[in-house]
């Protein structure tokens, strides 16, 4: 019988070892042994080696968790073990499974491997692996190592009708990687952890080509090593792909120098249900009719798998230095940006956070500091406060990074401060700037310490035009307060957001909020409700679906919306194209028709 069966056996051939079984957390974020913790005083510490904060005290946030978010340190609500979070039973292709065997290719269907790859990151995932368990999660995974050896699973899988969801870092934010919950075919995981290798690096022209499941950090520092940079600097970095960069359009902090994910590719390698899809060149630019890779760039793993991407790289910068300004407020900072976008003279990262981003991040500056560096902030917020007339609780900061040559960061930093001068910006020195800008990839461990008391915390993104931009932060905000009031919150709520990426007629903007559900009887319920409202407060305020984070299935009911009706179709022809049989179902983007045994 070639029909799919329930079955608790575990079949498994040369499982490797990988990062994500071994290295990552199960039900958090990043590394196991990288966590914010409390001390037996009830400070906060961040445990670990991998960060600059680590074993560093920092003993104003628990007071700023417990003013802002009515936090408890005596109302926990612990994650469940990993041996009480259920797996349901695998669905069982034997003829895949056997034709897996036959080929020598690596594969299992043991619990443990299967549900670390039935997620990514959102919020929902998290509670989800905390306090309860999925519906559905990959009945197998499997590890190519080799374009050749995706080229035969994609076979295998239109051969023997099982569905295939490709998984890079897992950092999706979208239910990128979740399984359909009504898909009546066995559903495989393939995993590209193996396929991480670069290919080559051509010097001459500047190109680097790499497998598609190489880390971003990885991939970072074998260019270092060589003297470049790729310049593409997401927040998840350590733990992001290059082939989930290309699968998301995705952007990173340093984009103004460097570009976006679009502007670094050059060439990719696309296996489809159809065969492979490659340009026959490498060159910088080609007319040649539409270009296939707008189509592949965004795709998030609906039409076929990435397997090798090669993109422009860049010498290591002469001269790397952080700087911070601070404004009177939000609508000066913003201005700020505005000019600087006009006159095109922004640094690698120009990132503005709001007042209470501001504050939570003074809440995070380490006790360890020297006496002087602790006089000179307290002369800082004297001089801001007394002098300036700057009120604290309006004031908003902005992190730079200068990269380049001596001069030319010497004339970035000369130019953007002038710039700041004329819209009340006073700048705040490279520790500020700094230990803000790397405080990033350490601050998304921080909600895995407030989950444990019961705060549950997101982020969203969008891209607005610059006239829509003041608007449209203080519409959303509002919204969240009103949403967060309706829905029962009664211990604050984090509302802030920062502007990120410039554009010359727009900025991406990140929201963030998040609330103590202490009291609450759905608390993921009015946590989806609130986020959802305010989606729709931002399309109604002029801003995008989303600016890079894509669309997964958490965004799909916004699509229609944000490109219409024959959009959709040619999308969907393209789809049914490609992938005939329907193998690529993880239903992200568009919605295929269901499937029939």
């Amino acid at each position: 019988d070639p029909r799919p069966r329930m079955a608790n056996m575990i079949q498994q051939f040369n499982v490797p070892t990988s990062y994500r079984d071994n290295t990552l957390k199960w039900n958090g974020w990043g590394y196991k042994d990288s966590y914010f913790e409390l001390t037996k005083s009830n400070n906060v510490k961040f445990a670990g080696d991998k960060y600059e904060i680590c074993n560093s005290t920092m003993s104003q946030v628990r007071p700023w968790i417990e003013k802002n978010l009515g936090g408890d340190v005596n109302w926990k609500v612990p994650s469940q073990k990993r041996t009480d979070c259920k797996v349901p039973t695998a669905l069982v292709n034997q003829p895949f499974i056997d034709a897996l065997r036959a080929a020598g290719f690596s594969y299992s269907n043991a619990p443990d491997h299967r549900l670390v790859r039935a997620h990514g990151q959102t919020m929902h995932d998290m509670m989800t692996l905390r306090y309860g368990s999925f519906a559905r999660v990959p009945d197998l995974v499997v590890w190519p190592r080799s374009e050749s050896d995706v080229i035969r699973i994609v076979e295998f899988a239109n051969a023997h009708d099982v569905v295939l969801i490709p998984i890079g870092g897992g950092t999706s934010v979208s239910h990128g990687v979740e399984c359909p919950a009504g898909e009546p075919r066995a559903i495989c995981s393939m995993d590209m952890a193996l396929m991480d290798k670069i290919v080559w690096i051509d010097r001459a022209n500047l190109l680097c080509r790499s497998e598609a499941g190489i880390v971003g950090g990885v991939l970072e520092k074998a260019l270092n090593d060589q003297g470049y940079t790729c310049g593409h600097e997401p927040d998840s970095i350590e733990f992001s792909t290059l082939g989930g960069w290309v699968s998301t359009r995705a952007s990173g902090m340093k984009k103004n120098k460097y570009g976006n994910i679009e502007d670094l590719l050059v060439h990719v390698n696309f296996v489809t249900s159809r065969g492979l899809i490659q340009k026959q060149c490498q060159v910088p630019r080609i007319s040649c009719g539409p270009d296939l890779h707008q189509v592949i760039l965004g795709s998030e793993g609906t039409m076929g798998v990435i397997t090798e991407v090669t993109i422009k790289i860049f010498p290591l910068p002469e001269v790397k230095r952080y700087g911070s300004l601070v404004f009177p407020d939000l609508e000066h900072g913003v201005n700020f940006f505005r000019e600087v976008a006009a006159k095109r003279c922004q640094p690698a990262s120009l990132r503005l956070v709001d007042n209470q981003q501001f504050i939570m991040g003074q809440s995070m500056k380490l006790d360890d500091q020297s006496v002087w560096e602790k006089f000179k902030g307290s002369l800082s917020k004297m001089y801001l406060t007394s002098w300036k007339g700057f009120k604290l609780e309006e004031m908003v900061a902005v992190t730079c990074v200068f990269e380049g040559g001596a001069d030319e960061v010497d004339f970035q930093e000369r130019t953007l401060y002038e710039v700041a001068g004329r819209h009340k910006g006073i700048v705040g020195g490279e520790t500020n700037g700094r230990y803000g800008y790397r405080l990033t990839f350490a601050i998304a461990y921080l909600r895995d310490l407030a989950m444990d008391f019961g705060v549950l915390g997101e982020s969203f993104e969008t891209s607005v035009p610059w006239d829509k931009v003041i608007n449209l932060c203080r519409n959303v905000k509002n919204l969240i307060a009103k949403e967060g009031e309706k829905h029962g919150v009664q211990f604050g709520m984090l509302n802030s957001c920062r502007v990120t990426q410039v554009y010359d007629s727009g900025a991406a903007v990140y929201f963030y909020f998040g609330f103590n559900s202490r009291g609450l009887k759905d608390p993921m319920h009015v946590y989806e409700s609130i986020e959802s409202a305010a989606r729709d407060e931002i399309i109604a305020c002029g801003g995008s679906i989303s600016h890079h984070h894509g669309i997964g299935k958490l965004r799909k009911q916004w699509v229609d919306t944000t490109v219409g009706p024959i959009a959709i179709s040619v999308m969907g022809a393209i789809k049914n194209e490609l992938d005939p049989k329907n193998i690529f179902a993880n239903n992200n983007i568009i919605d295929t028709p269901p499937s029939k045994l």
